[in-house]
C-alpha cells in the first residue's frame, strides 16, 4: 500500500482514469470513495494472491457498506467486495464495474513507475511466479509487464462491452 502496485494514492488515481475511459462518465461521489478504499485490505498483507490476500476486498467493502449504503442496500459494499474476480468467482457472482476499472488502470501506469513500485514491495516476484505457466521461467520484468498490460486492457475492454448492451460496434 505504501510502495507497491496498489499504492494508496497513485492506484486510485489510475482506477479513476480507467473508470472514465471504460464507462464514459465520472464516477459519482460514493463510487469515487469506493475507488479510493477498494484495496485497503491489502494493507499489512505479505502476499497479494495467497489465501489471506484473496480476502483483501472485505475491508474496503465493509467501510463502503458502513458509510455509504443506506438501509438494506449493499450497492457500494458489493461494488468494493466484487472488484476482485477471484472473490466474485468464489461467491458465484459477476464482478462489479469497479473490477474492470481496476484491471484497466494499468493502461495509465507507466512501465517504469509500475516496475519500481512492484519491485519495492516484492509483488513483482509473486506476479511473475503466478505467470510461469503462461510465460515461462525466465521472462524479464519488461516482457512480463507488456504481456500483463495488454492482457488486462483487452480483458477489461471485452467485459465492459459485455456489460454495456447499448454499445455500438464502433465503441468496442
Amino acid at each position: 500500500m505504501l510502495w507497491g502496485v496498489h499504492q494508496f494514492m497513485w492506484h486510485p488515481f489510475t482506477v479513476y482514469l480507467a473508470w472514465l475511459y471504460l464507462y464514459k462518465e465520472f464516477p459519482n461521489f460514493k463510487e469515487t470513495l469506493c475507488i479510493i478504499v477498494h484495496d485497503f485490505g491489502y494493507f499489512g498483507k505479505v502476499k497479494m494472491d495467497d489465501e489471506v490476500g484473496q480476502k483483501h476486498p472485505e475491508l474496503g467493502a465493509n467501510l463502503a457498506g458502513r458509510f455509504l449504503d443506506k438501509g438494506k442496500s449493499k450497492r457500494y459494499y458489493n461494488l468494493c467486495l466484487f472488484h476482485s474476480r477471484h472473490y466474485s468467482k468464489n461467491n458465484k457472482t459477476t464482478p462489479s464495474k469497479l473490477c474492470w476499472a481496476d484491471k484497466m488502470s494499468i493502461k495509465y501506469d507507466p512501465y517504469i513507475l509500475y516496475i519500481i513500485r512492484a519491485t519495492l514491495s516484492g509483488e513483482i516476484k509473486e506476479y511473475k511466479e503466478n505467470s510461469k505457466g503462461v510465460l515461462g521461467e525466465n521472462i524479464s520484468n519488461r516482457e512480463w509487464y507488456i504481456f500483463i498490460r495488454e492482457y488486462l486492457i483487452k480483458l477489461a475492454t471485452k467485459q465492459r462491452a459485455n456489460a454495456v448492451p447499448y454499445m455500438t460496434t464502433d465503441d468496442k
